[in-house]
């Protein structure tokens, strides 16, 4: 399962360098895994109505090159590992083809009051 979107580096997300700030990084990331979401037919705002939650328990990014203000960029996100409470995703951040940074998170399933909790059927 995966998944690709296209964004823009925005003047905000840069430091005085017209360089994006490491800091973004995760944002788009945040970005693609929620479309990836929405692709297999479920938003995320659906499952905070239902008490399910995913927190980012582990988060690292790899920087190749710079991307810089204006560039479109492409965020992929494959879904590489799903356990009963558990999901580890991998991602490639690329500018025309050119691998800017590749990440890589866990997210862990949580009730309400952040327990964990097994991910529900259909996801």
């Amino acid at each position: 399962m995966s998944t690709t979107i296209e964004i823009r580096v925005r003047y905000a997300e840069c430091d005085p360098m017209g360089l994006a700030h490491h800091g973004a990084y995760p944002v788009w990331l945040e970005m693609a895994r929620t479309e990836l979401l929405r692709e297999v037919g479920t938003a995320y705002g659906e499952l905070e109505a239902h008490g399910v939650y995913f927190v980012v328990t582990a988060l690292s990014v790899t920087y190749k090159r710079p991307a810089r203000y204006d560039d479109r960029l492409a965020v992929a996100v494959f879904l590489e590992r799903a356990t009963r409470a558990k999901l580890e995703h991998g991602y490639e951040i690329r500018r025309a083809g050119t691998l800017l940074a590749t990440a890589r998170t866990t997210l862990a399933c949580v009730d309400a009051d952040g327990r964990p909790r097994a991910i529900p059927e259909g996801l």
